[in-house]
């Protein structure tokens, strides 16, 4: 066993470049509070429940985007019966109006760059 230290040394080495971002995130700050998005003051239901609009949000909206724009269909039923419209800057953001403080709170805070306001119109804070 001559190349016990070697060894040690490389299991060292690795476990602080493997654990280095735990370390750095934790001594930055940079974890946080997990944001927790509310529906508006005034609004009793979203068009899906939070448990499945925090993961699926976009694969709704790209759902939507495939139906609307390829298959001609506009309205959808919510979870209630209502029925709405499937659109992004008519429907969602008629009660989350304030992008800075819905959308982009939560798409910092997991580092993700959304591709909605390439086509859509980024609407301005309230």
């Amino acid at each position: 066993m001559y190349d016990g230290p070697k060894i040690i040394a490389g299991l060292i080495v690795f476990l602080v470049l493997a654990l280095f971002p735990f370390w750095y995130t934790a001594a930055s700050g940079q974890g946080g509070v997990r944001p927790d998005p509310k529906l508006p003051e005034g609004k009793t239901a979203c068009v899906a429940s939070k448990e499945y609009m925090n993961p699926y949000h976009m694969d709704m909206l790209d759902d939507w985007r495939d139906l609307v724009v390829r298959d001609g269909h506009r309205m959808v039923a919510t979870r209630d019966g209502e029925k709405v419209e499937m659109s992004l800057t008519k429907t969602c953001m008629d009660c989350h109006a304030n992008k800075e403080t819905f959308c982009d709170e939560c798409h910092t805070y997991l580092g993700v760059d959304p591709y909605c306001w390439d086509c859509h119109i980024e609407p301005k804070g309230e």
